[in-house]
């Protein structure tokens, strides 16, 4: 099992795929990480501006 890079209430930007043109860009705050969905860590994250929360790969935050 992979080591996670993020913690939970760790900023973090979030560039979304090619397939999710339209989620927004830019800062989320981390509210939990999920299990692997088997290629890389999943997390939940929440946008700061918005309050949005989505799924995403570790691969796609920085």
């Amino acid at each position: 099992m992979q080591q996670y890079r993020f913690n939970a209430g760790q900023a973090v930007n979030y560039t979304p795929s090619l397939f999710d043109r339209a989620a927004k860009r830019g800062a989320y705050m981390v509210v939990r990480s999920l299990p692997s969905d088997g290629r890389d860590n999943q997390y939940r994250i929440k946008c700061v501006l918005d309050g949005h929360e989505r799924v995403v790969r570790e691969s796609q935050l920085a």
